[in-house]
């Protein structure tokens, strides 16, 4: 199989952008994906002196991610298109280890798009559960669709599926992944309306309840405010696969 570094890569690479050091992001100063640390361990294994991250050039750039994202996952691995793409991605906005954890966890079927979805499950599922989602989900949740996409047709595509084909599965994705999104808005709304609706009993009407009932009627609504929240999330998340395969159906 053909090195394909190139082709990944550059899709990762716009995912990525140019310098930035945001305050609520653990990786700290970053140019272009690669972290400060990361950079600092690069230039000790290769014995040239430390610099600061935003002196990297390109070829600097292109070498850490391909010696120590790509080769550790789809040359190691064998990867096939799609699959290397979902990996590789993973790995780079993640970490090798839980890059070729979810790949493990993914691997058995024999259609390779299927491998590709649950990679990006699993890693967005991963990325819900972190502090940091409020602050990054938004972006998190577009990159993770848009490798998806991407992932699905390349894999289909090695498998044998026309582009008429991968562009009808695309418009089929789209409009799954809309109906998913309008029922767990639905479903936040409800909820959400839940927990209002309980806590106004509450708030009005102190003295008329007992203790017991008070402990109830709080868990009914923190029990409806997670819900909601988790509901918001989905909702997104299904919205942010909707545009990317809609866009790739068209």
């Amino acid at each position: 199989m053909s090195d394909r570094f190139e082709i990944c890569h550059a899709i990762t690479a716009k995912h990525e952008g140019l310098y930035s050091d945001h305050k609520d992001d653990p990786g700290g100063a970053t140019m272009k994906g690669v972290t400060q640390g990361k950079f600092t361990e690069w230039l000790r294994r290769k014995g040239k002196p430390n610099r600061h991250v935003k002196t990297i050039t390109n070829a600097e750039v292109l070498a850490i991610y391909r010696e120590d994202y790509w080769n550790p996952t789809a040359i190691a691995f064998t990867l096939v298109p799609g699959v290397d793409l979902a990996t590789y991605d993973a790995a780079v906005n993640s970490g090798v280890s839980r890059g070729i954890k979810w790949l493990k966890a993914s691997a058995g079927s024999s259609d390779h798009s299927v491998t590709v979805k649950r990679i990006c499950r699993a890693r967005l599922s991963f990325m819900q559960s972190l502090k940091i989602w409020k602050t990054f989900g938004k972006g998190w949740g577009r990159r993770v669709a848009d490798i998806e996409v991407r992932g699905v047709a390349m894999a289909l595509a090695y498998m044998g599926a026309t582009d008429k084909r991968i562009q009808a599965g695309a418009r089929l994705e789209a409009e799954a992944a809309k109906k998913a999104a309008k029922t767990a808005g639905n479903i936040a709304k409800t909820t959400g309306a839940t927990g209002s609706a309980a806590g106004g009993t509450i708030a009005i009407e102190p003295g008329a309840i007992d203790a017991a009932a008070v402990w109830v009627l709080g868990g009914v609504i923190i029990a409806a405010i997670v819900v909601a929240a988790v509901m918001v999330v989905k909702k997104r998340a299904h919205d942010a696969r909707s545009e990317a395969y809609a866009g790739a159906a068209a």
